[in-house]
C-alpha cells in the first residue's frame, strides 16, 4: 500500500518514532461523527446496515458450490463456482475462467480466487437456483422490523 507523503516529505504519521506498528483498524471499528447526527441515529443506521448485510450473506452462503458470474467495478467479469462467502461479502470461487480472456491473459493460468466484497459489481445467478419468493419474504420481513 502506498501512503501518501507530506509537503515536507515525512510521512502522514509523522517521524519514523510514531510509524503505525502494525495494528489495524478495521472499517467496522470506526466511527464517524457529524454534528448533524443525534447519537441514537448512528447505532440505527448501522443496524439496519449490518442486518441487510446478514440477509444478503445467508442469501449467498445457500448458492455455495453453484456457478457465478461475478462482475467487478474495473470490467472483468469471473465465472466460477462459490465456493464460500463471508460476512463482509468476500467471495472465494474455484474453477474460475474469465468471460474475455483476450482481455485478460494473465487469469488463464488462475484456478481459485478471491474477491474483495467492495469490489464487486454485479453477481450474476444461475435462474433455476435462485428463489425469488422467499428472497422477497425475508426482504419484506427485514423492512418490517426495521420499521419498528
Amino acid at each position: 500500500m502506498v501512503r501518501p507523503e507530506r509537503a515536507s516529505g515525512a510521512p502522514p504519521w509523522g517521524s519514523s518514532a510514531d510509524a503505525p506498528t502494525g495494528r489495524v483498524l478495521r472499517r467496522s471499528n470506526m466511527t464517524q461523527c457529524d454534528a448533524s447526527s443525534t447519537p441514537d441515529a448512528q447505532p440505527q443506521e448501522t443496524s439496519s446496515k449490518h442486518a441487510v448485510f446478514q440477509l444478503f450473506y445467508s442469501f449467498f452462503k445457500s448458492l455455495v458450490g453453484k456457478d457465478v458470474v461475478v462482475e467487478l467495478k474495473n470490467d472483468l467479469s469471473i465465472c466460477g463456482t462459490l465456493h464460500s462467502v463471508d460476512q463482509y461479502l468476500n467471495i472465494k470461487l474455484t474453477d474460475i475462467s474469465v468471460t474475455d480472456p483476450e482481455k485478460y491473459p494473465h487469469m488463464l493460468s488462475v484456478k481459485n480466487c478471491f474477491i474483495r466484497g467492495s469490489v464487486v459489481r454485479y453477481v450474476q445467478l444461475p435462474a433455476d437456483e435462485v428463489d425469488t419468493q422467499l428472497l422477497q419474504d425475508a426482504a419484506r420481513k427485514e423492512a418490517m422490523q426495521q420499521k419498528q
